[in-house]
């Protein structure tokens, strides 16, 4: 997917972008697109790999989300990269799917052969074998290539740009958060805004649920609770919201007049994803990283980063 444009050590990934940004979310695979190209790390995207289900195959059956994830991961492996997506549902999902088959492979090895005949039935040409990793890009931003390192290539830091993390439910529900963050005090979107130059805005809400996964079924409590969410971020004195989930972005910017009306109160903060924000730090323009595509306008952030 990107062209190396970058002298500094190479890092390489097996790109799993997920559907969202593919469709709703557009605006989420060109800002990614745009900040790795820039920081020179290089996407190798899974062409051929499928949706991970989001969590709603295993509700059917288990055994179909670990094949089906299995195959993904195994499309990964062959490639001997780690897997990256920007996407923190895709991320749980994968990430829960591989450390049960890993466990499995000892513990359980009839159940594993199982799931790699399946994998094998499905089309998959690679073996699942356990031994891939999956990231999240603020992981990979975070700790493979780092703070210090991301803050050298700011060309125009955020000052004054007040920004409240929204980091949501499965990016903290994980199966591996501890060798990144606490999953019931997270620090890492706060921190990396630091290094953006943005000010961290601190609310109850930053780690609850958006409310997007009752959205078809309970459309009222859904947008009464991500109502309260961006009303709390409001309060705080937050110029706009940042996540680093696609799924959180739909509810929160795409359904936010549908939230107003249940909740009786104009809001219009923007919501910008983890990608774009780093994005306009970077010095990319606002039109490459998709931001004309919003529901609520991002002129006001605009504004405060180009002053």
């Amino acid at each position: 997917m990107n062209a190396v444009a970058s002298s500094q050590p190479l890092l390489r990934y097996a790109y799993y972008p997920g559907c969202v940004a593919q469709g709703a979310c557009r605006e989420l695979y060109d800002s990614t697109e745009q900040i790795t190209r820039h920081l020179g790390i290089e996407l190798v995207e899974l062409e051929s790999a499928s949706c991970c289900g989001s969590g709603t195959f295993k509700e059917e059956s288990e055994q179909l989300e670990d094949a089906v994830n299995a195959r993904n991961l195994a499309l990964a492996e062959a490639l001997g990269l780690p897997m990256l997506t920007h996407c923190s549902t895709c991320q749980g999902v994968l990430g829960r799917v591989n450390e049960k088959l890993k466990a499995a492979k000892t513990n359980n090895p009839e159940y594993f052969h199982h799931i790699e005949t399946l994998c094998q039935k499905g089309g998959c040409e690679s073996r699942y074998q356990g031994s891939g990793d999956v990231r999240h890009l603020l992981w990979m931003l975070v700790s493979d290539y780092g703070l210090e390192r991301l803050q050298q290539q700011v060309k125009r830091p955020l000052r004054g740009l007040r920004c409240a993390a929204f980091y949501g439910c499965y990016l903290l529900r994980t199966h591996d958060i501890a060798r990144f963050d606490s999953a019931r005090d997270p620090r890492s979107m706060e921190t990396l805004f630091e290094g953006l130059g943005a000010t961290p805005v601190w609310y109850r809400g930053r780690t609850q649920c958006c409310g997007w996964p009752i959205s078809s079924y309970a459309p009222e409590q859904s947008f009464t609770m991500a109502g309260r969410h961006l009303l709390e971020a409001l309060e705080a004195g937050a110029d706009c919201l940042v996540t680093p989930c696609p799924l959180c972005h739909l509810n929160l910017d795409s359904r936010q007049p549908e939230v107003e009306a249940v909740i009786g109160r104009k809001l219009g903060i923007p919501i910008l994803h983890l990608p774009q924000l780093v994005g306009l730090a970077l010095g990319i323009p606002a039109e490459k990283l998709g931001l004309n595509r919003h529901v609520v306008q991002v002129e006001t952030v605009l504004q405060k980063v180009y002053q």
